[in-house]
């Protein structure tokens, strides 16, 4: 057994407990004279953290605080996050997360993570096995090509993956031990980065498309080889890479992309419950999209399987839905788009004019995708309140700035009869005397249950069919009387409540699918149970497995 000095356990974050060793494993692990006298509670600590949150001005103050502490003590750290998730996701996540990676290079302190360059390519499978975890369950991985809506990061970028893998502990109880945030460093395109003396990757322009997926090829296979039981989660390439890696790895390896399928599901779920509001289905609906690369094609395309499931041909279904990005409609004459989006470019008047193509296209939903703050004009949404008795307004890029309109502006301009959700939380709104909740479209609800109803069956591929079933459970956890008032998603405060059982019902369709390595009689909410994480402390190594610093 591995002998650790008593300055290893205070230095290692999975192993401190800092002022809670009782007095007993302070004896025995040699660390009596190297903490203070008094024996805490985890809660006790808890209300420290919180203190000192309290005195951090800004939620980027706050973010570096916890990261600090997570370098120190994860235990405690997962602890204050679980405590109060409505406060914290937004600290440790959007919007906050992308402050944090446009100053990452400047605020970096400690490497989490892995970090695999290009100029590695043939040793890939050689330099994971430089992580000291060998049980690797779970990876996110980004070429920062995409970051959030702020473009090309770099390896600025890292902070995403870092980011998402604690939702997955926070938000469904996924172990920590099991994750490891990855960058495919592959250069940039960023000219401010290039240029930057602090800047952390790799200081050269991306290669070719087919450079870059010879690299991602061995990284895939070295992840088989190394990490058999591995789902790889994608995360924030452009949006062309995101749509050809998938349809590359989807059918070969445990895989998944969360800006595509992620966002579809979250938007889908959304969606489902506005229908609930509406008293509507889904194939009576007509879908217009701003924004057509990955986000909107993920969205799309999972809207026109719910429309196949109440009966819709997928040409029908297809029919159903439009685009519109910078150049415009999609319209069937155009001659610039790409393979994944002409299934939606129909026989209509070319215009660049939003207004003018949802008065051809008369949508009953408008979803923005396009990352450009204040999209949704006083016209688009008055627009849309004219041909809708309840226009359905999704306002999906973040951060925050980028959101396509506000809901202040989506309920007075549309008279109140919008129904309205955004990538980021707002606070609620008064419009004539009525309050209003805003939901919060994000892939939070999403893929944490999903990896957890992966983890618990071992399962061997990633569906669309698992990804419907989340936004079904999703929705399905959202009470009358948070729909009356416009509240489209499950409270942030109850998450981890609902994100296990919305992790039984994929497991359910997983196993339904012939798609896990544990038997069909196996109990679900018991295999759940058994793999979530909870933020306590557990004891260590007897003294006999322990050598005293010198």
């Amino acid at each position: 057994m591995e002998k650790l000095s008593a300055q290893q356990i205070l230095s290692s974050s999975h192993r401190n407990k800092s002022t809670a060793f009782s007095a007993e494993e302070r004896k025995q692990l040699g660390l009596e004279g190297l903490l203070p006298e008094k024996i805490e509670s985890i809660d006790l600590q808890l209300q420290r953290v919180l203190r000192q949150l309290g005195y951090k001005t800004t939620d980027y103050e706050r973010y570096i605080f916890l990261m600090s502490l997570l370098d120190h003590n994860e235990t405690l750290f997962y602890k204050t996050i679980m405590s109060n998730p409505s406060y914290f996701l937004p600290i440790i996540y959007d919007p906050t997360i992308g402050e944090a990676c446009l100053k990452f290079d400047v605020g970096f302190r400690s490497s989490r993570g892995m970090y695999l360059s290009i100029k590695q390519k043939g040793r890939v499978k050689q330099i994971l096995q430089n992580w000291p975890q060998k049980e690797v369950r779970f990876i996110c991985v980004t070429d920062g090509g995409r970051i959030l809506g702020l473009g090309d990061l770099g390896a600025n970028g890292m902070g995403i993956p870092i980011g998402k893998l604690q939702l997955y502990t926070a938000a469904a109880g996924v172990p920590p031990q099991y994750l490891l945030p990855l960058y495919l460093d592959a250069g940039t395109n960023n000219e401010s980065l290039l240029r930057d003396p602090l800047y952390l990757g790799l200081k050269e322009p991306r290669p070719s498309q087919k450079e870059l997926y010879s690299f991602v090829d061995e990284f895939v296979e070295a992840v088989q080889q190394l990490f058999p039981l591995c789902c790889i989660h994608f995360e924030d390439w452009t949006g062309v890479d995101a749509i050809n890696l998938l349809q590359r790895y989807r059918d070969k390896v445990c895989c998944f992309n969360d800006d595509i399928q992620g966002t579809a599901a979250i938007a889908v779920s959304g969606l489902m419950n506005a229908m609930k509001i509406k008293k509507e289905k889904f194939s009576d609906q007509r879908i217009l999209f701003l924004g057509a690369g990955s986000a909107g094609i993920g969205i799309a395309n999972l809207i026109v399987s719910v429309m196949q499931q109440e009966g819709l041909s997928r040409k029908e279904a297809e029919a159903r839905v439009a685009l519109f990005d910078l150049h415009g409609l999609l319209e069937s004459k155009r001659k610039d788009l790409l393979d994944f989006q002409k299934p939606y470019a129909h026989p209509l008047a070319p215009t660049q004019d939003l207004v003018k193509a949802i008065t051809a296209f008369k949508p009953t939903t408008l979803i923005g995708v396009s990352t450009i703050g204040g999209a949704f004009t006083q016209e688009v949404v008055q627009e849309m309140a004219r041909l809708n008795k309840r226009p359905i307004l999704f306002a999906l890029s973040n951060p925050t700035e980028h959101a396509e309109c506000t809901p202040q502006q989506a309920y007075e301009w549309s008279l109140g009869k919008a129904i309205y959700a955004a990538g980021v939380q707002f606070d609620p709104v008064t419009y004539k005397g009525k309050s209003y909740s805003p939901g919060q479209a994000n892939n939070f609800y999403i893929f944490p249950a999903l990896g957890m109803a992966i983890l618990a069956t071992g399962a061997k591929r990633v569906t669309d069919a698992m990804f419907i079933e989340a936004a079904h459970a999703i929705a399905d956890e959202v009470p009358e009387e948070l729909l009356s008032k416009g509240c489209l998603y499950p409270l942030q405060a109850d998450i981890l409540i609902v994100e296990l059982r919305a992790a039984e019902r994929i497991a359910k369709s997983i196993l339904a699918q012939n798609l896990a390595r544990v038997s069909k009689s196996s109990n679900i909410k018991e295999l759940i149970a058994q793999n979530s994480y909870r933020p306590e402390y557990v004891p260590l190594p007897a003294a006999s497995s322990v050598r005293k610093a010198v």
